[in-house]
């Protein structure tokens, strides 16, 4: 193994993970707030609950990305250090502002973990939306970064050296707004889906559970609206990719002609030599319309460059695949809940479509990763597009597969915890369940038999200081 693959697969491996709670860190903080903005609507205490669950989950994510997000700035200067020389003054204003967003982020979370019953209610939600937004700011602020590399801006080249540098003008990359949009959206989308799938197992095996209902309830709502926004954003980054990065898009449909009434070439596998995607099944002037809005549309192909030039296709174009299948698929999953939801057929109800969410869980997942894939892949050979090649950013240091392994090692280690921190601290909740309720009901007094009216003790039961007494003994119980 050469110690640039060596790097680059140090890179993949630690992206691949770190993006798993950078994600977790946008979408999370929003559905608790929602969970503790619909408990203050309602008084319902399997909300309350819900927000907390929620809120352990979130903390115990954002400590294990601060820890994966700290190698991979470790990894970015070490690993490529050609890279940082050129590029630091441009990526390190982005860099910063995470950093602060970041720190910002760790503040509200802190007060929204110890704030119940200290803060007010309006106060404690509040701090709950600041988790939120600045979950949301860390990740744009790194997705600025990537998109200056995708199209970079804001300096002049004298000498082979970077000069007339703008810092501000990373945020304005043309590319920012189309990357940073679908970077949210489908953050919104794909930890929705997972959480969809931990609340449905727990449906199956509970279906009267109160806090399950509610949590697949929240879940899918956002879902609902972020994932047709996210296709979307989809679209729209297709169409800016075919002007800006047209090997990217060239790569990632196997496309290697010129020409105008483009397929969309699903499947099939790209013979280098001869230059051709074999196998694929093609849907007709597609690729035109998503890159033109027009059947007559020009799509660039691989033939514009030389190949030395030309991402590896194959990689590109199944990942590409991948992606698109995958949110498909999810847009399907939404638009079937968001019909029984209308036809007040409550999804989390039909056991059906609760085992279709453990299929559809991780899609969204899924869909990421190839969606980074693509992204990253899709630039080479450059890491800045255009300027700098990969192979001439690496260290010149030798043995880059012994830290290769070490990071590895690391990763597999961190994410063991992290399913037995999420198993014993946010999965260990108890529901609560009409049985439940039932069973608290007080034992019938033959003293006070001619005072009662009918419904009393149900009644009695379901009170909310009943309820949230027992769910503190339920969460006392799972500790």
């Amino acid at each position: 193994m050469s110690d640039l693959f060596a790097a680059r697969s140090q890179m993949a491996i630690s992206l691949a993970f770190h993006i798993l709670f950078a994600v977790a860190g946008m979408a999370m903080p929003l559905l608790m707030a929602l969970a503790e903005w619909r408990h203050l609507q309602t008084g319902d205490p399997a909300l309350r609950d819900l927000a907390k669950r929620w809120a352990k989950g979130t903390a115990i994510l954002f400590a294990v990305g601060a820890v994966s997000g700290t190698a991979l700035s470790f990894e970015l200067g070490l690993l490529w250090p050609e890279f940082m020389r050129h590029a630091g003054p441009l990526v390190g204003m982005p860099f910063s502002l995470e950093g602060f967003a970041f720190f910002l982020e760790a503040i509200f979370l802190g007060l929204y973990l110890y704030g119940w019953d200290r803060l007010s209610p309006r106060v404690h939600l509040l701090t709950g939306v600041g988790v939120a937004i600045c979950g949301l700011t860390s990740a744009v602020f790194v997705t600025a970064v990537n998109a200056w590399m995708n199209n970079p801006v804001g300096f002049t080249i004298e000498g082979g050296q970077l000069v007339d540098i703008d810092p501000w003008a990373v945020m304005g990359s043309p590319t920012f707004f189309y990357e940073a949009l679908h970077v949210a959206l489908s953050a919104y989308v794909a930890v929705p889906l997972a959480v969809l799938g931990i609340h449905a197992w727990g449906l199956l095996r509970e279906p009267g559970s109160a806090f399950h209902q509610r949590a697949f309830a929240i879940a899918l709502a956002v879902a609902t609206v972020a994932t047709p926004a996210q296709l979307l954003s989809g679209h729209k980054s297709g169409e800016y990719i075919a002007h800006a990065q047209p090997v990217k898009l060239a790569a990632a449909e196997g496309l290697y002609e010129t020409r105008t009434y483009a397929p969309l070439a699903i499947g099939g596998y790209y013979d280098d030599e001869a230059n051709e995607l074999r196998y694929a099944v093609e849907i007709p002037w597609a690729l035109s319309l998503i890159a033109h809005m027009d059947p007559a549309g020009e799509v660039k192909g691989l033939e514009e460059v030389p190949p030395e030039d030309r991402p590896p296709v194959n990689v590109v174009h199944y990942a590409f695949d991948i992606m698109v299948g995958c949110g498909m698929a999810a847009m399907a999953f939404v638009g079937l809940g968001a019909l029984l939801w209308i036809r007040k057929r409550p999804p989390w109800e039909q056991r059906w479509f609760l085992r279709l969410s453990l299929f559809v869980a991780p899609l969204g997942l899924v869909a990421i990763e190839a969606g980074w894939t693509v992204t990253e892949v899709g630039r080479q050979p450059w890491i800045i597009h255009g300027f700098m090649r990969t192979a001439d950013a690496v260290t010149p240091m030798p043995g880059l597969v012994s830290p290769l392994v070490v990071f590895t090692l690391l990763y597999v280690a961190l994410g063991v915890v992290v399913i037995l921190l999420l198993r014993n601290h946010v999965l260990a909740a108890t529901p609560v369940t009409l049985r439940d309720v039932l069973a608290r009901a007080p034992e019938p007094d033959a003293r006070a038999d001619e005072d009662r009216e009918p419904g009393d003790s149900l009644r009695a039961a379901l009170a909310p200081d009943a309820l949230a007494d027992d769910l503190g003994r339920d969460e006392e119980g799972a500790r």
